[in-house]
């Protein structure tokens, strides 16, 4: 993994699928169990904050974690802030010195790489979240899919270490796309639909 990643491309795609996301799509569902559009919006708007913190050395373990993204906190103005801090977050990892030394973020204390690189994780992963849950293509670049790769793979597939972070490990064919298997090691199902199966 390079030192430094470029979060602003995932930052960005992230901000336009929100920015393209009606109103009539806050309240179904998405592939994180038990959230809805709205719920996740707000949890991205928490992490865009969090993270951006970590890349300044402003947040600390005492924060403890997030609380749990709800849609009925999402602020009213939300089109107009989460832009904002999805671009201060995206800048912000772009000082040499976010990357450099320890920080924090929910609560743990990170080295400036793993903080980066969960950061983007968080960008990549819930842009297609977003992006499947409203019937939208997604697709990030090879070296952001391998990022989210590694990481995924780094967690043990047990809930005390998936607990808050990943659900169980979906099974994917070793020769599906990176990507898709990146997904699965995150505990999702390439193939998900806000429909259900027939």
């Amino acid at each position: 993994m390079a030192d430094h990643l470029d979060l602003e491309p995932a930052a960005r795609r992230l901000a336009d699928l929100a920015a393209a996301t009606p109103d009539s799509r806050l309240d179904g569902p998405t592939p994180c169990t038990g959230m809805d559009v709205a719920g996740l919006l707000d949890h991205v708007m928490m992490l865009a904050q969090a993270f951006r913190q970590a890349a300044d050395k402003t947040g600390s373990p005492d924060d403890g974690p997030p609380p749990e993204a709800s849609g009925a906190d999402l602020p009213p103005d939300w089109r107009i802030e989460l832009p904002r801090r999805l671009d201060a977050l995206a800048e912000a990892w772009r000082s040499p010195s976010a990357w450099e030394g320890e920080t924090a973020a929910g609560g743990l204390v990170l080295s400036g790489q793993e903080a980066g690189a969960i950061a983007l994780n968080e960008l990549v992963l819930h842009g297609w979240d977003l992006a499947r849950a409203t019937d939208r293509p997604y697709r990030c670049e090879e070296w952001e899919a391998q990022v989210s790769h590694d990481f995924a793979a780094s967690i043990p597939d047990v809930p005390e270490a998936r607990e808050g972070l990943f659900g169980p490990v979906v099974p994917v064919p070793d020769d599906a796309p990176l990507f898709d298997r990146a997904l699965g090691l995150s505990g999702r199902d390439p193939h998900w639909s806000p429909e259900p199966r027939p």
